[in-house]
């Protein structure tokens, strides 16, 4: 199986507001960039999005390490969140409906054709390609 590593973010000028995705993936010598928008969404959104996106880029079944600064993502993995909502009928522990319930299934959709990691890294700092993410998203947004 070939092992991709993709890196991730989503921004948003005002939540809600005009908002935009990037995402940068690896494998081997390999880069692709990838970016988009929309003119009404938000941050969480997006974050989501840019996973999707790049998820379905993938032609083949991969391991992923999927890097983002978002721990609504990651924690969604990590602390099997999204366990407990298949669990509840997507329901959250306040027993509230799941935001953003069509955005997960779809990510869950292209993560089973896939092995998938989230790595959490520190947004805004000395990430490279965390860094690249995020323009890619606000160029995004401008382009609206």
């Amino acid at each position: 199986m070939k092992e991709v590593i993709i890196y991730t973010d989503g921004a948003c000028s005002g939540n809600p507001g005009p908002g935009g995705w990037g995402a940068v993936l690896f494998y081997g010598q390999h880069k692709k960039e990838i970016s988009g928008g929309e003119k009404l969404t938000t941050n969480n959104r997006m974050e989501i999005q840019a996973v999707i996106e790049a998820l379905s880029l993938l032609k083949e079944p991969c391991k992923a390490a999927v890097h983002s600064d978002s721990a609504y993502v990651v924690n969604c993995f990590q602390q099997n969140w999204i366990k407990g909502w298949l669990r509840n009928g997507w329901k959250n522990s306040k027993n509230q409906p799941v935001e953003n319930k069509e955005l997960w299934q779809k990510l869950l959709e292209q993560m089973e054709r896939h092995e998938v990691r989230y790595v959490k890294v520190k947004g805004h700092s000395d990430n490279e390609w965390n860094n690249r993410c995020d323009e890619l998203a606000r160029e995004a947004i401008r382009k609206l």
